[in-house]
């Protein structure tokens, strides 16, 4: 009889489905995908009024956790009428021919306390880079808050070209943030 438990042993973890992250539905009335840059020395920043996310995550299982965002490009706003004609402009975004941009984390990394990174790609312009998002995450019952910044040379994905290419006019370094209110999926 032990002997059929042993066999029988590794088939029944090979048919134990791996963890699973627990699904999340983000609040977008009170989250914000945004970026900052500087023109000229002077800061700016801005928002991406339409996008989604998909998120899969438990702060107790963090390699399993996977997340997709989808970014309408040509929904970027810095509330300077100047800048946002320009933004969907082959020069800077490029929506006619790139209307998406893409994040998608596929493992997570637990740095202590509440501190994460989010491992994976981001896809701008067609030019898909692997990144990592440092983040923190506030859990209070089924609500959850996480913020995080990721800085990334705009060049490197070729926003910003032709005499905007040069960072005494536009600096090359942007940041990407994020500040996701979301609720555990019922």
């Amino acid at each position: 009889m032990t002997r059929l438990a042993l066999l029988t042993l590794p088939l029944l973890l090979a048919a134990t489905p791996p963890a699973q992250a627990a699904p999340w539905v983000v609040d977008t009335a009170h989250s914000r995908l945004g970026f900052a840059g500087s023109q000229g020395g002077t800061p700016f920043s801005g928002t991406f009024k339409r996008w989604d996310a998909k998120i899969d995550f438990d702060p107790a299982n963090p390699a399993a956790g996977h997340v997709l965002v989808t970014i309408d490009m040509a929904s970027a706003s810095t509330g300077d009428a100047d800048k946002d004609g320009a933004l969907p402009q082959s020069d800077w975004f490029d929506v006619k021919d790139f209307p998406r941009a893409v994040f998608e984390a596929t493992t997570f990394r637990a740095k202590g306390g509440n501190a994460y990174e989010a491992v994976g790609t981001l896809t701008i312009r067609g030019i898909k880079k692997d990144v990592v998002l440092p983040f923190t995450l506030d859990t209070t019952g089924p609500d959850a808050h996480a913020k995080g910044r990721l800085s990334l040379v705009r060049t490197e994905y070729g926003i910003g070209a032709g005499a905007w290419s040069r960072p005494d006019v536009v600096a090359l370094d942007v940041a990407v943030t994020v500040d996701i209110a979301a609720a555990k999926a019922k």
